[in-house]
C-alpha cells in the first residue's frame, strides 16, 4: 500500500501531500504581514513574527524531505496588493525556497487577489475554486470547490483557521488549533449548483480543514454554539467531521467535543 495522500505532521498545522511524483509540503493560511494588518484593523501593535514564521516553514520542510510548498490560501494576510514589510516577508520566504530549489503552489485564497502582479513567474498560483493534482483536490474554501477539485479523492482546504475550546477539571480553558476531518457530503453541492452538479465526478473525498499555520490569526471555534462557518459548504458538507489537535490527539465529531 502507498503513502496516504495526506499524512499531518506530528505537532505542526502542516501535512504532506503525495502528488505524483512530488511529496509536498502544504500549509494554510500564512498570512505574512499580519501584524501591519492588525496595527491598522485593530489597532493592535506587535513586533513582526516574519523570521519566526520563515524559520518554522523551512524547518519543516527540512524535516519531510519535500519537493514542493503549497499553501492552501491567505499566503498574505491583507486583501489589497501586498506592498512594504508585508511584500518583503513574502518576498524574503521565496527567496528562501529558491535557495533550496522548492516551488511554491497557492491555491488562491481571499487575501491573495493581488500576490500575482507583485511576484510575477515566482508564485505557481492555482485558480480561485481550486485544481487536482493527482488525486488531491487543493482549494482555500472561500468559494464553492471546482468541479475539477471536487472530483479528486481526498480534497484540502485552509480558510476555517479551525480551532477548539477545550475545559479542564477546575474549570480552566484554552484554544487549540485543530484539524477537521470526515466525509464530503454531496447534498449541499446539488443545492447550490442545481443542475450543474449532475455533471459532477464524485468520488466520494475525505474532506481535510487544514488548521491555520499562522498562531496570530484567529480562528473559527468548532465546538461552541452559535459559532458560524467561514466557507459557504460548511458546515452542512461535513456532519460527521472529526475534530484532531496537531499533536494527533483524535477528540472524536467536532460537534460533540
Amino acid at each position: 500500500m502507498g503513502e496516504p495522500a495526506v499524512e499531518p505532521v506530528p505537532g505542526a498545522p502542516a501535512a504532506t501531500l503525495e502528488l505524483g511524483d512530488e511529496r509536498a509540503l502544504a500549509i494554510a493560511d500564512y498570512h505574512a504581514g499580519i501584524e501591519i494588518g492588525l496595527r491598522y484593523e485593530r489597532g493592535v501593535e506587535l513586533d513582526s513574527n516574519a523570521d519566526e514564521r520563515r524559520r518554522r516553514l523551512l524547518a519543516l520542510l527540512d524535516r519531510t524531505d519535500a519537493d514542493r510548498v503549497v499553501v492552501l490560501g491567505d499566503l498574505v494576510h491583507r486583501i489589497a496588493e501586498p506592498d512594504g514589510e508585508e511584500a518583503e516577508e513574502v518576498r524574503d520566504l521565496l527567496d528562501a525556497l529558491d535557495s533550496r530549489g522548492v516551488p511554491l503552489t497557492l491555491a488562491t485564497g481571499n487575501h491573495d487577489g493581488g500576490i500575482a502582479d507583485v511576484f510575477p513567474d515566482r508564485i505557481d498560483q492555482l485558480p480561485t475554486e481550486g485544481t487536482r493534482v493527482d488525486d488531491v483536490g487543493l482549494v482555500h474554501g472561500h468559494t464553492w470547490p471546482g468541479a475539477e477539485a471536487l472530483s479528486a479523492s481526498t480534497l484540502c482546504m485552509g480558510h476555517e483557521h479551525p480551532s477548539v475550546r477545550l475545559t479542564d477539571e477546575v474549570g480552566g480553558s484554552r484554544v487549540e488549533r485543530a484539524w477537521l476531518r470526515g466525509p464530503l457530503r454531496r447534498e449541499p453541492f446539488r443545492e447550490a449548483l442545481g443542475e450543474a452538479a449532475d455533471g459532477l465526478t464524485w468520488n466520494g473525498a475525505e474532506l481535510v480543514v487544514f488548521p491555520a499555520f499562522n498562531d496570530r490569526s484567529g480562528g473559527t471555534w468548532i465546538n461552541v454554539e452559535g459559532e458560524s462557518f467561514l466557507a459557504p459548504f460548511l458546515p452542512d458538507a461535513l456532519i460527521d467531521g472529526e475534530a484532531y489537535l496537531t499533536d494527533g490527539t483524535r477528540l472524536g465529531p467536532y460537534r460533540e467535543v
